[in-house]
């Protein structure tokens, strides 16, 4: 399935759950989409997941800029500091080329790095490609926000996403973030008992 940013609505949810409202960064980080040679793909996917698997009120605030790690680095700020986003996902800019620079964003403006989530990726992704080791994809603690690097191309977000996913409410929370709830037929998040809400 092939998705536009303009064709799939930035937010969703319902009100009914027992989760928190929250606010969602999702960074496209790609020269040629940023300039237009091509449409963005990646930022779709992610919204695309998020719409099947968040039962949380949720709210999408998307940005696609080039492989300048200035500028991924304000971006990542932004989302976190001025604009309260509780989770930012970026997409792309991973590889070993010399423009890719988002996992050296991520980390200058992470506090805290929390490297299992580009471990279980990479393992994720070596089930399917030899390639995926070739993946520096990390993810960082800034304030009460989780910064995650996905892979740039649709198919392996899905691949990777819906599993590493299982355990980012949980992660936002013990940082000090919203109580976020999925839909447990897509993803059943995992919290120990006692850190549950019911019903």
């Amino acid at each position: 399935n092939s998705f536009s940013m303009s064709s799939i609505p930035h937010s969703g949810g319902s009100a009914e759950s027992v989760g928190d409202a929250c606010k969602i960064g999702v960074v496209t980080v790609s020269d040629r989409a940023s300039t237009g040679v091509y449409e963005d793909q990646s930022g779709p996917a992610i919204l695309q997941f998020f719409h099947e698997a968040m039962e949380s009120k949720w709210e999408a605030l998307y940005r696609l800029v080039p492989d300048e790690q200035p500028l991924v680095e304000q971006t990542i700020i932004d989302l976190v500091d001025a604009q309260g986003c509780c989770l930012v996902v970026t997409t792309g800019g991973t590889g070993p080329a010399p423009r890719d620079i988002t996992p050296e964003a991520t980390q200058a403006v992470c506090q805290r790095m929390m490297p299992g989530y580009g471990e279980q990726m990479r393992a994720i992704s070596l089930k399917y490609v030899p390639t995926a080791v070739l993946s520096r994809q990390t993810a960082g603690i800034r304030g009460k926000a989780l910064v995650i690097n996905l892979p740039g191309k649709p198919k392996s977000i899905r691949e990777t996403f819906d599993e590493v996913f299982k355990s980012i409410p949980y992660c936002i929370q013990l940082a000090g973030g919203p109580y976020i709830q999925t839909k447990k037929e897509v993803v059943d998040a995992f919290r120990p008992p006692a850190d549950r809400r019911g019903p």
